[in-house]
Parts: structure tokens; sequence; C-alpha cells
């Protein structure tokens, strides 16, 4: 397993061995190791203070038999360590086109990718350029592909912009608005790092680079093989990296819900620490620009930018907090309204119920009484005085009471009707009240 030791520090050869795939179709065995499934074998080396080099020594096979289990195949591990032959080979292609190769352990691997990303950030990473670039930060522009002329002169204009100001581009290198942003940041003499998806290999001999290779003012780089092709999946996964590497990200045009512009922009708004994302708001964005406003998105600033891009990014995310804080104490407001509506409809609710028990008028509030003196016969005078009321009321009680057949009058006297089934409730009203 002695291999290229000249050229790679050991932890980065285990690495290339363990999650590199040389070229080769994914199909073939033994399949290099997914990021997750990186993650699973470090953490197990951390748990016992060893490192990914330590796997290349004749203990290290021991180790692996002994401790490598799970979804985690030691024979798989094995299997990839021993190539030590086309990683040699592979090397040496990458370096005679001026390639380098990091991994996570080497200290020149971008620690911003390492902050934000953490166990996410990709095991290895291949590249060409200033590597000193990948810590400058900058600003992310990022768009479809499909794009009209005017987002492709927004595009340049706001790259040409950053170009005279010293703010880094940092994009996906993909046709568009990703190459016209980075393109225009190059010729304008600013700098640009481009996080590609694919074709690295072809990428670092295209003539769109060389010269901003030649002067460092361009980075290239890729979490995936050199010289492997478009793969749809790998184009959207790459998104985080281009947020990571930046301090601000401006979305030129987005569709909705779909495609790797608007995945990116939705991930990284996501995310609990994410960067500022702003957007384009111009006649004729597509929807996708409005819908991630609603997400967290802000306006970006509009033309012509006659000040520094970064005090104006600075005053319109002030300016945007303090709309979000208005709108938000607005709706709290607004919700107290609501609320304190709410509770006196309630309030007029219970009251509207409680009248339901209460008697319409002095004749059904005192009916209860009434009938509890008439369980023997009495004569008006002797009601009127038992209820403290005229006669004369209490003979219009009396009158009302035998019309609805709850008493009856015999000669002077009157007294309960006990054939009236009304009669049972009422007395039994009479007797709860008195209660």
């Amino acid at each position: 397993m002695a291999i290229l030791t000249h050229i790679l520090q050991p932890d980065t050869q285990a690495i290339l061995l363990l999650c590199a795939g040389f070229g080769q179709s994914r199909q073939v065995e033994p399949k290099p190791l997914s990021l997750s499934e990186y993650n699973s074998l470090a953490q197990k080396l951390q748990q016992q203070h060893l490192r990914p080099a330590d796997l290349l020594s004749p203990d290290g096979q021991s180790w692996i038999q002994s401790e490598v289990n799970g979804s985690l195949s030691p024979q798989r591990i094995v299997h990839l360590l021993e190539r030590g032959a086309m990683l040699a080979v592979a090397v040496e292609n990458w370096t005679s086109k001026g390639l380098w190769i990091l991994s996570r352990s080497d200290e020149t691997y971008p620690q911003r990718l390492k902050r934000k990303l953490k166990h996410f950030s990709p095991p290895i990473l291949y590249g060409v350029g200033n590597l000193a670039l990948l810590s400058k930060g900058g600003l992310a522009v990022v768009g479809s592909r499909s794009i009209d002329d005017e987002g492709l002169g927004y595009t340049q204009r706001i790259a040409e912009k950053c170009a005279e100001q010293g703010i880094q581009i940092v994009s996906g290198g993909a046709r568009g608005v990703d190459q016209t942003a980075m393109l225009a940041s190059i010729n304008a003499g600013g700098t640009s790092i481009g996080v590609l998806a694919d074709s690295l290999i072809k990428a670092v001999v295209s003539t769109k680079y060389r010269e901003g290779l030649r002067q460092g003012r361009v980075a290239l780089v890729s979490s995936y093989d050199p010289s492997a092709g478009f793969n749809a999946g790998n184009a959207m996964n790459r998104n985080k990296y281009v947020y990571a590497l930046a301090d601000h990200a401006l979305v030129v045009n987005s569709s909705y819900e779909k495609g790797g512009t608007w995945a990116g922009a939705k991930e990284e708004l996501k995310r609990e620490s994410h960067i500022p994302v702003w957007v384009r708001l111009e006649e004729d964005v597509p929807q996708g620009n409005h819908q991630l406003v609603q997400l967290g998105a802000i306006p970006f600033p509009i033309e012509p930018w006659n000040r520094n891009i970064l005090n104006l990014l600075e005053e319109a995310k002030q300016l945007h907090r303090d709309k979000a804080q208005k709108n938000t104490s607005e709706q709290l407001e607004l919700s107290e309204i609501n609320n304190q509506k709410e509770q006196l409809s309630n309030i007029d609710i219970q009251k509207k119920e409680q009248l339901k028990k209460f008697p319409k008028n002095a004749y059904e509030a005192i009916l209860p009484l009434l009938l509890y003196h008439l369980s023997e016969p009495k004569k008006d005078k002797e009601v009127a005085e038992l209820l403290d009321v005229a006669i004369g009321q209490a003979r219009l009680w009396l009158k009302k009471a035998v019309q609805e057949d709850l008493v009856k009058k015999e000669k002077s006297s009157y007294a309960l009707n006990q054939n009236n089934s009304q009669l049972q409730l009422l007395k039994f009203n009479s007797v709860s009240a008195d209660i």
C-alpha cells in the first residue's frame, strides 16, 4: 500500500482510496464510499483516536476486520484501499494538468466549508488555480441556465461592479448566469471561484479561464471526479458549497419549486446560520424570485449601484429587518385585537345564553313563587300580602295563570291546577330556586 507519499499527505491518500472513483463508472466494484459512509467510518476512527492513514498500515487491516461492521463491509474497505496503482496513475494525470487535491484532514482545506457544513463538507476537493481565494468569501451569483438577455445583462453589470470594488464572485460555472457572472468578473480584473459539478479536467484547459488562472485570479474546485460528466444530482448537491464559500448570495432568476437554483436557495434559507440570500426583483422576473422573498430572501438593491455594494447591502438588510419587525409588530397588534374581539364575542354569547335562562318579565319571575303559595287555596288578598304587591297586581298575575291553565279559580279562591303537566316542572323549578 505504499503510494505517492511524496505528493499527497498519508491521510489524503487514504481518503482518496476510500472515496475517489479514479474516472471509473460508479457501477464498478468496489464502489467508493459515499459522504455518509465515509463520515460513519471517520467517526469510528476518531472514537479510537485513529486517522485515515492508519488504515494503510498492516495493523489497519486487522482493525478493519474487527471494527468495521453494520452497513459497511470490511472486504469493501480493504478492496478500496488496495487500489494504490490506480491512485498513482490518476494523481499523475491530475497533477500533470495542474490540479491539486485536498482532503478534509489537510490544513489548507477551506475552513469556510468545515465551519458552515461541518460533516457535510466533501471529504475530497479537487481544484486548480489560486487556493487562497477559497478563504476570501464574496458574492455568490446564481441563476438558471436558461435566461433572457435582460437577465444576462443584469448579471454582467453586477459582476463588473463587484470586480471594480474588490468583491469576489462565487458561482457554479454552469452555462447561463453562473458563467456570465464569473467571466464578467474575470474580464473586469476581479477574482472568481467556480464550484463545478462536472468536467473539471475540461475546465482546466478552457480558454475562458486560462488568463484568470495564469494571473491567480481564478480558482475552480469540484468535489467530484475531475473527469466526471454531468449529473443532475451532483449539480444540485454542489449548491451548498457555492453558498458556503460566499458571504452573500444573489439569485438572478429562479423557477418556482423546480431546478437547482430554487433548491439551492431554499436549502440555504432553511439553514439556521444562513448567509443573506438576495434576489433580483425587477420587471418580468420569474415567479420563483418572488416566492423566495416569501421564504426569507431579501430584494437586492435596484440599479444604479453608485455606491459601495457591500454598504448598499448592509443598508438594505437593515431596512428589510426594520420592515420585518414593523410587520411582526403590526401582526401581533392585529392578533391581539382579534383575540380581544373574540373574547368579547364569547362574552356576548355567554351573556345571551345566560339571558335565555332569565325570566322575560315580572310575571315569569314571580310565577314559581305564586304557584308555591297556591299549593293550598288562597284568596287574592292573601296572595297580594304574601307577594308584597298591590292587590290589583296580584289579580292580574292570578288571571294570567288561570288563562294558562296553571291555576284554577274556585268561587273567591285560587289554587293549583294539579292536572296541568307543565305545573310539575314549574313546581320543581320553584323548589330548586328555593333551595
